[in-house]
């Protein structure tokens, strides 16, 4: 049998990727971007839900927080049963039953309405995210993985983007139709596409290259060599549970979420403070961090697999970000300023983000990539409570913002110093 030409070899990757990307990356970007907007849109649902329902700062912030207590409650059993399961079934179930609690927030008249709700959209979406990067995982070899990651994840700044004016727009045109106020009409038209995407999903998706009928046989050979395993990564769950390796990543990855979703869920009550008090242009102004954010994304996500380094990539912009949150405290009570160093601050953090990704995904593999993926972000997600719940504590107790920026800007730090120390931990070893 005659050797491959290396070059016809590369041609032949780029082709099947590019076809890969195509197929895959638009919807898992839609789902994603639904499932990043139906957890945060109770950021600008507080605007009016605040004061119709007498909501303290406290009890917004737990209330917005507690949807990761649910989430992180059912994320392992999810991404176990994945592989059994398939990508098609359990996205489509997690997707049609989130969006149906969504829709459902209309009906939250209290706070404990409030927290139950928020609480069950947390067990319904929980998996989907690092379902997301397991499902990747079979698709895209390791040199691949931190652009493939960014581009789907990108999603999250696109929800803010497009969640910010859509949000507003909802909010103020249909308040008072049939009877129902603003943010009720914006629960409710933001979680109906949910369950399309969630039928959608059994006719687009497949379980894994094998299953692909739009692959020939030649290209799912081809994908099968770039995804092969390395020997050096855990082959079993209890292997990731042994791993330090696996413990250090989930508590960098805390520190991170802290302030990723302490600035979704505050960021409109923050500029709102600086005296933006029309909705509709509040809404845009939201939106600018997150065009930020998804540009840097990109940008880091392929620099990143073309220097074929993580630490670095994930560290710095987490610093960048620690900078600016705090830089945000003395720019109080003027807009342009606070929005500056807010757009900063939420561009690095993604960034962090993206390349944070692509670490565990070297790490583990098989079965058990499902299950260690979950486990970081199991245990990294609660910080997805502890930011807003945080924040709103802080808030009510001091009356300003700035202790929980402070806060912020540590997690931050933290975040940074475990990957930059953790060389020896978080580095492959020669098989």
């Amino acid at each position: 049998m005659s050797a491959i030409h290396p070059s016809t070899a590369g041609d032949a990757a780029s082709a099947l990727y590019s076809k890969l990307n195509w197929r895959l990356l638009p919807f898992l970007v839609a789902c994603y971007m639904f499932a990043y907007l139906d957890r945060v849109n109770v950021g600008f649902a507080k605007i009016q839900m605040q004061s119709d329902l007498g909501f303290s700062d406290a009890a917004y912030g737990v209330g917005a927080g507690i949807f990761f207590l649910g989430y992180v409650l059912f994320e392992v059993p999810s991404n176990l049963m994945l592989p059994r399961i398939g990508a098609r079934l359990t996205f489509s179930r997690i997707l049609v039953l989130w969006g149906i609690t969504s829709a459902c927030m209309l009906f939250v008249q209290n706070v404990p309405t409030f927290y139950a709700m928020r609480f069950l959209l947390g067990v319904f979406e929980a998996g989907f995210a690092p379902g997301m990067i397991y499902y990747l995982s079979c698709w895209y070899g390791p040199a691949r993985m931190a652009r493939a990651i960014a581009l789907v994840f990108v999603a999250g700044p696109l929800g803010g983007i497009v969640g910010g004016p859509t949000s507003a727009w909802l909010m103020t045109t249909l308040s008072g139709v049939w009877g129902l106020a603003g943010w009720q009409w914006m629960f409710l038209v933001e979680g109906i596409p949910c369950v399309a995407l969630g039928l959608l999903t059994l006719r687009v998706l497949s379980d894994r290259p094998a299953d692909a009928g739009w692959l020939s046989d030649d290209e799912k050979l081809l994908l099968q060599r770039e995804t092969a395993p390395a020997q050096h990564r855990a082959h079993s769950f209890k292997d990731v549970l042994r791993s330090p390796r696996v413990y250090v990543l989930a508590i960098a990855y805390f520190c991170l979420i802290f302030p990723i979703y302490a600035i979704s869920f505050w960021l409109p009550s923050l500029l709102k403070d600086q005296g933006v008090n029309d909705t509709i242009r509040l809404g845009w102004y939201v939106a600018i961090p997150y065009v930020a954010a998804a540009l840097g994304m990109y940008v880091a996500g392929r620099r990143s697999d073309r220097a074929g380094e993580r630490r670095y990539h994930c560290a710095i912009p987490a610093l960048g970000a620690a900078t600016c949150l705090i830089a945000t405290i003395f720019s109080d009570g003027n807009l342009t300023l606070t929005l500056v160093a807010m757009t900063a601050a939420t561009a690095c953090l993604w960034m962090a983000y993206t390349v944070f990704w692509a670490i565990p995904s070297q790490l583990v593999e098989g079965t058990a990539a499902a299950g260690g993926i979950a486990l970081i972000n199991t245990v990294g997600l609660s910080g997805g409570f502890w930011g807003p719940a945080v924040f709103g504590w802080t808030k009510t107790w001091t009356g300003n913002m700035h202790l929980g920026l402070v806060v912020m800007a540590c997690t931050a730090t933290v975040s940074a110093i475990l990957i930059l120390t953790g060389k020896l931990t978080l580095e492959k070893k020669p098989a």
